[in-house]
């Protein structure tokens, strides 16, 4: 047995030794919160982004690598696995190996019994629509959540949990042995359904999208035999009174007089954020004219840095009322335009 117990701290010292500090890399405590991680990530991210540092191939190295290492602990089941078995388990986790980095290193020896692989149980999750405002999503933002939790708490007695099937070997004769299956379940405490009432702190990122999600790892539904399922929030925009997202891009209507139409106009429309987006036309603005602001759309969720577009569909509200005569012909005196009549197909 104690050699065994060697090797098994012989194999963790060589993975220590072999992976790189995730946490060291992001400058967090390994108790970090995921806010903390992410907080840190960004700083560094900026700090090292290639568009700041064109000419410093170790900063854009050091941008990949804080990049790597944020994916990792910003996953829960990742992060996991890498605090227990380091950046060898993860890699492991990552190439489809599930199982525990050194079962193989010792399950080749043949020692102890065989027996049914343990069946692994799991509460639903839930899924929960976050309806959020476009405001939101331009500038980010944090939002508190309080939810009743169903949970399961120990109470008097114990009951039977995690039965399994485990084969026993027993001797029949010298030399002759008997294989056979039986039934083994655990003592546990015995559990009753309560409600716990907790506040979870969500995250709005800027430029986020319509279906993502933000997960919470065992915060979903409980069961008694194993471990409670994930909760997840799911991104809903809410209609916005001015601007129609679409992407990254924005999209917008913007209704002008007759006579801003024809002379041109300068005037300012109020963004997401408040900052103003100066509009300004010379010439003939006709109904359903499209004009382009560049870099005035919503933030892409991916690249901070980059930005989609703006585009403003101008629609013409026409005088009402009568044109005397005099009016008419200083009309047509002044726009000197022949006569366009045409019927066709614009469907």
């Amino acid at each position: 047995m104690a050699w065994r117990q060697f090797f098994f701290l012989l194999a963790l010292s060589m993975l220590a030794l072999a992976g790189r500090d995730f946490y060291k890399i992001l400058g967090v405590n390994k108790s970090a919160s995921k806010k903390e991680i992410k907080k840190a990530y960004r700083k560094l991210a900026m700090k090292y982004h290639p568009d700041k540092n064109p000419d410093d191939d170790t900063a854009a190295d050091k941008f990949k690598e804080i990049g790597e290492v944020y994916e990792i602990l910003a996953d829960d089941d990742k992060r996991k696995t890498y605090d227990r078995h380091g950046e060898e388990g993860v890699k492991n986790m990552q190439q489809g190996g599930g199982h525990d980095p050194f079962a193989n290193f010792f399950g080749h020896f043949g020692f102890g019994q065989q027996q049914e692989e343990q069946r692994e149980y799991k509460g639903s999750d839930v899924v929960v629509d976050l309806f959020v405002t476009l405001e939101e999503l331009y500038l980010g933002n944090f939002v508190t959540i309080k939810r009743d939790r169903p949970t399961f708490e120990e109470t008097s007695g114990t009951r039977q949990c995690n039965c399994r099937m485990e084969m026993k070997t027993h001797m029949t004769g010298p030399g002759s042995f008997q294989m056979t299956q039986h039934r083994v379940c655990d003592q546990c405490p015995n559990l009753r359904q309560a409600i716990e009432t907790e506040e979870l702190e969500l995250e709005i990122e800027p430029g986020m999208l319509d279906g993502m999600t933000q997960r919470f790892s065992g915060k979903g539904e409980p069961h008694m035999e194993g471990e409670p399922g994930d909760l997840y929030f799911k991104v809903k925009t809410i209609r916005h009174n001015i601007f129609e997202r679409k992407g990254d891009d924005l999209y917008t209507n913007l209704t002008i007089s007759l006579q801003e139409a024809l002379v041109g106009f300068d005037m300012t429309l109020s963004h997401l954020d408040g900052h103003g987006v100066d509009i300004k036309r010379e010439k003939v603005t006709w109904p359903g004219a499209i004009i382009m602001k560049k870099g005035e759309g919503m933030p892409n969720f991916e690249n901070r840095n980059k930005l989609g577009n703006l585009y403003i569909t101008f629609d013409v509200k026409f005088p009402r009322g009568e044109l005397s005569s005099e009016d008419k012909d200083n009309v047509r005196k002044i726009l000197n335009q022949a006569s366009a009549q045409k019927a066709y197909n614009g469907l």
